[in-house]
């Protein structure tokens, strides 16, 4: 089942936590620096550890002083007018997000609205490329959170996630 809420990420309690990261994977603004916050110095000393992280891809890591086990990063492409693969890497962030969350467990999993801020992602876009990836992937997960941090974008998951069905 998808749910879509407008929550603060960082106070889910769920198996794994999406963060929105970049490639650095050591904090920056947005939901990052909020997680990173949330998590607290333990998450940085870990994310030294993991090299990096490419745009599409995904790496896990413990959630720390979360009430999330785990944090899954993965790294959103930034939006340079469409024509350089933007969609496909938005999608393999879903996809390898997914696959990451299976090989390790995780049964329920929240993720915010990847690439949509700094990033300059169009929601609308980004919206049915989150949906159609969760929709992908319901079966095989207890709990999939679409989680929003403003009221607007969780009512535009509701129109893509109502179009779909």
């Amino acid at each position: 089942m998808i749910e879509i809420i407008t929550a603060d990420i960082t106070t889910l309690e769920v198996d794994a936590i999406v963060n929105a990261a970049n490639n650095s994977l050591l904090g920056g603004g947005g939901v990052d620096g909020a997680i990173h916050r949330a998590a607290g110095p333990l998450l940085l000393k870990y994310c030294k550890t993991l090299d990096g992280c490419r745009t599409g891809e995904a790496k896990i890591s413990p959630g720390f002083e979360l009430p999330a086990r785990r944090v899954i990063h993965t790294v959103g492409p930034v939006w340079q007018g469409g024509d350089h693969y933007e969609a496909a890497l938005l999608r393999a962030c879903y996809t390898n997000s997914f696959e990451l969350a299976l090989q390790n467990d995780v049964r329920s999993i929240a993720f915010p609205a990847i690439s949509t801020g700094v990033y300059g992602f169009p929601k609308t876009a980004a919206a049915e490329i989150a949906i159609a990836s969760m929709q992908d992937f319901e079966d095989r997960f207890d709990r999939i959170i679409a989680c929003c941090f403003h009221e607007a974008d969780a009512e535009l998951y509701r129109q893509v996630l109502n179009r779909r069905m």
